[in-house]
């Protein structure tokens, strides 16, 4: 499909799906186009698709990985992902992920909505807007967003009955793309974390950044490999679950992007309201000593900020 440059195909687009590991693409819904932005820190993973649901619904899908998986995680260019999603209109997000459960209750092919991060990916990946002369610092505390959450268990317990869905965990964030050793999975366990992924972070924190309402939905694939009982994770048994995982992911999508849209539409998603316009003040350089090529650049963000 050619690439389309007019701004009616996502003019009123609000909800963007990004899909990880397995989830490239989602049926059943009405292909309108695809957008490829250049934004001030490059193209994203891989052009926009802008779907429609048999609900009536538009929707921006973006791959993480790109579509064939051929950016690690840590070559994701998370940056122009969350600026292109924020620039088209997008104050949503979905963001699905493959993860390792940590715990013996989380089992493969169950889902996990979490609700707190811990950060062990190494500084190599650029995860912040705020740089090179504008220094700004907004809130993190809760770093997905409680109104969907609830609106992701209330639809799971509807279109997905037959998959078991846990919520209130701590997902451990790691630089991979090795997997982890023995020793570091059991100090995550005992640390509290209950799941482990690749990929929310910088994700979920630009998101934070650019103000927009963001929710990560987890998909076991393995136990990592602190289980000693079990094989260690290999990559021929995430994939043995990934396509199961896919197939419940799109299921729950078809009955939750409608009600997300309902909600954000009757100003339901209090964390999406109290985003707009909350890091207006979250620069704290003196105006005289911000770098002005910067502030074009978070322009395309946050325009009428700075």
């Amino acid at each position: 499909m050619t690439v389309s440059t007019d701004p009616a195909l996502y003019s009123d687009v609000k909800i963007a799906v990004i899909g990880g590991s397995g989830l490239y693409h989602l049926d059943h819904l009405t292909l309108l186009g695809e957008i490829n932005p250049l934004t001030p820190w490059g193209h994203p993973s891989d052009h926009i698709i802008i779907q429609q649901t048999p609900s009536g619904h538009k929707i921006a899908f973006l791959a993480r990985h790109g579509r064939g998986h051929f950016l690690n995680p840590s070559e994701v260019p998370t940056k122009a992902n969350i600026a292109a999603l924020k620039h088209i209109g997008v104050e949503v997000i979905l963001a699905f992920s493959a993860v390792g459960s940590l715990r013996e209750e989380i089992k493969p092919r169950d889902f996990v909505v979490p609700d707190q991060i811990v950060d062990r990916t190494k500084g190599i990946r650029p995860s912040t807007f705020f740089e090179n002369g504008v220094t700004g610092h907004v809130g993190f505390a809760d770093p997905f967003d409680a109104d969907l959450a609830k609106l992701v268990l209330e639809q799971a317990a509807k279109a997905c009955k037959d998959v078991t869905f846990h919520s209130q965990k701590t997902l451990v964030c790691m630089e991979g793309p090795a997997f982890s050793t023995r020793a570091e999975s059991k100090l995550y366990r005992a640390w509290g974390c209950d799941i482990i992924n690749m990929s929310v972070l910088p994700e979920a924190k630009l998101a934070r950044e650019a103000e927009i309402g963001y929710q990560m939905i987890c998909m076991s694939t393995d136990y990592d490999c602190w289980k000693e009982s079990e094989e260690a994770v290999s990559v021929e048994a995430v994939i043995a679950n990934l396509g199961a995982n896919s197939g419940n992911a799109k299921q729950l999508l078809l009955a939750l992007i409608p009600e997300v849209t309902r909600a954000l539409e009757a100003g339901e998603l209090r964390g999406v309201k109290a985003l707009k316009g909350a890091n207006k003040w979250a620069v704290i350089t003196a105006k005289e000593k911000r770098n002005v090529e910067e502030v074009k650049k978070l322009e395309y963000i946050l325009p009428g900020h700075f």
